[in-house]
Formats: C-alpha cells, structure tokens, sequence
C-alpha cells in the first residue's frame, strides 16, 4: 500500500517562504504525477501546483504563480513545494498527491493517493 509522507509545514511571517516535500513509502514506482493542494478552514480544497512524471512539465494556480516552485529531487520519488513571498491568504493544510494514470494534468478525484497534510500557517 503507497502512503504519502509530507514535512515541511510550519508558521512564518508575511514575506517568507517554506519547503514542502513528499515522498511515497512502499513504493519504488516514480512513474506518478505528484500534485498539491490546499485548504483553508470554510474553503474548497484549491489546486496549487503539479508535476509531471519526468519533471519536466509544471502548472500552478493562479494565486501562487510566481511564487511557489513545484520541483522533483534527482531520485525523482521525492517532490519538493518551494512557497516564498508567502502572506496570510496562504495559510491551510497543505496536501500532496500522487496520480499512477496517464491523463495530464489529472483531475483532481483522478489522484489515487493522499498525503495526511501539513499545516502552513503565515502571520501579518
């Protein structure tokens, strides 16, 4: 059974930044799209960023483009959120996820596995 584990989360000030990182456990297959999400308390979850399974492709949402990079580490199981300039209205719990199937980009009740999340919480 895949299981996703996530790190990273944690509380900063308006304008820093955070690493997340995810990696599947019982698992060697790289041969996923990795994708993040997040949601904050009363909201949907929203799309943040996605990754391609050789890298090579990203897409981000709207309200983080510019800001986060989605990246994979060179064992490429491994994949890192790199959030900077963060302010308040990035605060939630922070999901990966990870998609074995062959539509790009997945949707997102395509995703066959979730991390637990992680919170990221900025302050003013």
């Amino acid at each position: 059974q895949v299981q996703l584990v996530e790190s990273g989360g944690g509380s900063v000030q308006t304008g820093g930044s955070l690493r997340l990182s995810c990696a599947p456990t019982g698992s060697t297959d790289t041969n996923f799209v990795m994708g993040w999400f997040r949601q904050a308390p009363g909201k949907e979850r929203e799309f943040v960023a996605v990754i391609s399974r050789s890298g090579h492709a990203t897409l981000y949402g709207d309200s983080v483009k510019g800001r986060f990079v989605v990246s994979r580490g060179d064992a490429k199981n491994t994949v890192y959120l790199n959030m900077n300039s963060l302010t308040p209205a990035d605060t939630a719990i922070y999901y990966c996820a990870a998609d074995f199937g062959p539509i790009w980009p997945p949707a997102i009740h395509e995703y066959d596995y979730w991390g637990q999340g992680t919170q990221v919480t900025v302050s003013s």
